[in-house]
């Protein structure tokens, strides 16, 4: 459900791994598009499966579905999901692909899927790593993280992701793949911001180790076990987005760096999302109401939402009273 950049390529690899899919896009056309030529061109750079049908039905997508795979930006989940909750099937298993934390709630995505449906927990799964989609859409190697506290749902969907390219593994801790994803994309930002005014590797190895001491203070606040956020959905997934010039969220934040606006910086990227521009306000009022400390969030939120400069945020946190890592 939804045939953005992820969406389209995780229906790729599911085509590929031998499941009959059907793939919800918002607009007919882009359904129709996908449909005659195999192709998303305003999203993915890649040949798809005639595996893939797609529509722009949601009930006729929804309709016998046994696996849905939601992959809408986190802060449209709730509403998509009041739209289609009378069309999911009773035991379906709901699969959420969006990495963020819902604004005014401060609920991780799988927390809204519970709460919308009504569904067990235990239906509810989380797919989330280092999956940049284009270079799964390449079939270049890539692992990620299925979690679940059903095992048996999280085998099934391990199996139904399994291709040559792409190797899943199942994890009972769904609290910190959602938390390890909703996070890096604003770490992401900070990576970006720093390469946009020239600041370079030793820069960027800082942000990401700090970022991630800041991941793992809010995870293990929220009951996340360190090792997932020490694996493919924690740190696997902070450094190929704070790394990659594919990631949506360092490219963002870079155009910032180098002094772009805001709205220069959302029309530069076409109007696609950068989720970590939302996240970094819910993600910090998650944090501050367990009393954990992120400064680089907290930085991020002040770029993006109060005005502050980028060479003034980067001051900002040098200055910082010096203390034990």
């Amino acid at each position: 459900m939804g045939a953005g950049a992820w969406g389209t390529a995780l229906a790729k690899v599911l085509a590929d791994a031998g499941n009959s899919v059907t793939l919800w896009a918002r607009r007919p056309e882009l359904a129709d598009e996908i449909n005659r030529t195999h192709r998303n061109s305003g999203y993915l750079d890649a040949e798809l499966p005639e595996a893939i049908r797609a529509t722009s039905d949601a009930a006729e997508a929804l309709a016998g579905a046994c696996t849905v795979f939601l992959a809408v930006p986190s802060q449209t989940l709730r509403a998509n999901l009041e739209l289609w909750k009378d069309h999911l099937g009773s035991d379906t298993t709901l699969v959420n692909l969006a990495k963020g934390i819902e604004l005014h709630t401060l609920m991780r995505m799988s927390q809204v899927i519970v709460q919308v449906t009504g569904a067990d927990p235990g239906r509810v799964a989380v797919v989330s790593g280092p999956n940049l989609a284009s270079e799964i859409a390449q079939e270049q190697p890539a692992a990620t993280v299925v979690a679940c506290t059903d095992s048996g749902r999280a085998v099934a969907l391990q199996r139904a992701l399994s291709t040559g390219y792409f190797r899943p593994y199942t994890n009972a801790d769904v609290i910190g793949a959602e938390i390890g994803g909703a996070c890096k994309n604003v770490i992401a930002l900070a990576c970006g911001m720093a390469a946009g005014v020239g600041l370079g590797e030793n820069t960027a190895a800082a942000i990401i180790t700090r970022g991630l001491a800041e991941i793992m203070r809010l995870g293990i606040a929220l009951g996340a076990k360190p090792a997932t956020l020490a694996g493919l959905a924690g740190i696997g997934d902070l450094v190929a987005t704070c790394m990659s010039p594919h990631s949506r969220n360092r490219s963002f934040g870079e155009r910032l760096g180098k002094g772009g606006t805001m709205q220069a910086a959302l029309d530069a990227a076409g109007g696609h999302v950068a989720e970590g521009v939302t996240s970094c306000q819910s993600v910090l009022a998650l944090a501050s109401s367990y009393d954990v400390e992120m400064p680089l969030t907290d930085a991020v939120r002040r770029v993006c939402h109060k005005g502050l400069s980028v060479d003034d945020a980067v001051a900002l946190l040098l200055g910082r009273t010096t203390k034990p890592e």
